[in-house]
Parts: structure tokens; sequence; C-alpha cells
């Protein structure tokens, strides 16, 4: 391509052209991809999410059966304890050494109540982990193999167009060096604004395309006299005529082609 000072209006206006059914045709290949990207992205944190969970239920499990088992021990060492003293209460010397033995014994019973009461909630919070742990399995399962669908359906589709969009992008940024930078600046920035990122369109029906607001013929003339660069005034959209804009589609269309 000419350096840029060379360029006259109608070579500025058709390499202006070409960039944007260069651009345009990256924003289909990646319109095809749509939602999937993201769609990927949020299960992949959900069964991450998942797997953390279930992981924590399950160290949860493991900490309440340990505490269980000290209970349980627990319960053993008074009842052991209950039986010591009520021993000695047979070879008491008084009714205030009986008395003392007896609060122990009592204080030991309610001891082993307390750990039985706990061992028995614990026992409840278990089943309910169990359960939970079983739901979160099955969903945990159901989202795996779904992410595994999403992905296979990613990558096929990435497989297709890869190339095709490495390809293109290359010709975009090739395209981009060849054009004066105030008249990029304005490229981008129309592009960046506009919902379907045309920022050059064709003259269709004496309108813009996409637009029904008509242009007057004037204008129309001397967009087609390709003597200076004319913007729509509703859209500020760059305006080429239509003979031009189907010449460089057709050039277009056989670089495209080679995919």
């Amino acid at each position: 391509m000419a350096a840029t000072k060379e360029l006259s209006v109608e070579d500025k206006l058709r390499a202006i052209y070409d960039l944007q059914l260069i651009d345009s045709r990256i924003d289909e290949i990646r319109n095809v991809r749509g939602e999937l990207p993201l769609e990927v992205e949020d299960l992949e944190d959900e069964v991450a999410g998942l797997s953390t969970r279930s992981e924590k239920l399950k160290k949860d499990l493991e900490t309440i059966e340990e505490v269980i088992k000290v209970k349980k021990n627990a319960i053993d060492e008074h009842k052991e304890a209950i039986k010591r003293y009520t021993k000695q209460q047979d070879t008491v010397r008084n009714n205030r050494e009986f008395n003392s033995l007896t609060k122990e014994v009592e204080f030991q019973e309610l001891e082993i109540q307390l750990a039985e009461k706990q061992i028995k909630e614990m026992k409840a919070s278990i089943e309910h982990k169990k359960e939970i742990i079983a739901e979160s399995k099955e969903r945990l399962e159901t989202k795996t193999n779904h992410l595994k669908h999403k992905k296979s359906e990613l990558d096929d589709i990435m497989a297709e167009t890869a190339k095709e969009e490495a390809f293109l992008s290359d010709k975009s940024a090739e395209y981009r060096a060849g054009i004066e930078p105030r008249l990029l600046a304005a490229y981008d920035r129309i592009r960046s604004s506009v919902r379907n990122g045309l920022a050059v369109v064709s003259i269709e029906r004496g309108a813009s395309a996409g637009s029904f607001f008509t242009i007057p013929p004037q204008t129309q003339v001397e967009i087609a006299a390709r003597k200076k660069i004319i913007t729509d005034e509703h859209s500020g959209r760059i305006l080429v005529d239509t003979a031009l804009a189907d010449e460089e589609k057709v050039k277009m269309e056989q670089l495209f082609a080679k995919f």
C-alpha cells in the first residue's frame, strides 16, 4: 500500500471501507461464538464453586465425626468415674463424704446426658450434610457434563474460525497502518459508538445503509465525486457511494474466499 501522504481521497475511502469490511467479517466470526465463551467461563466458575463446597462439606463431616469420637470417649470416662465414685461410697466414713460422692456421680451423669444429646445433634447434622453432599454431587456431575459439552462446542467453533480470524486480524492491522491517524481515530470512535460496528456505510436508495434519513441530492453527488470525506449528519458514519462499495466488496470477497 502506498504511503499515507500519497493517498487520494478516493484511495482513503477505499482503504477505510476495506477496513470496515474486514472488521465486519471479524465481528461476524465472533458473533458466531456469541455468548459461548462467557457461558463456558460461568460454568467453570460454578463447577469450581461446587467442588470447593463439596470438599468443605466432606471436611466438616470428618471434623464432626472426630468430635463424636471425643464425646464417646468422654462418656466412657464419665462412666468409669461413676463406677469409681460409687465404689468409694461403700467405704466412706461419714455422710458428708457420701453426699460429696453422690454429687460427683450426679455431675458425671449430667455430663453423660449432655454428651449424648450433643452426639445426637451431631449425628443429625451429619445426615443433613450427607444429603447436601449427595445433592451437590449430582449437581456437580450435571454441571460438569454441561461444561464439557459447551467446551466441545466452543472448541469446534474456534477450530473452524481461528485461522480465518487470525488472518483477518493481521489484514485489519495491515490496512490500519496505511490509513492516516486522524481518519483512523474517527473510524474507531464511530465504530465503538454504534451497536453494529458500522463506521463506514454506502448509499442505499438515497439514504445511508441502515438509515431512513434521505441524503440530499447535492450531497450524494459530492459523495460520488470522491473528492472529500463526508459523514452522515444523522449517524455520523463515513459515507461512500454504491459503486465504490460494490467494487470493494468484490475485492474483499475474494480475500474472504481463501477460507
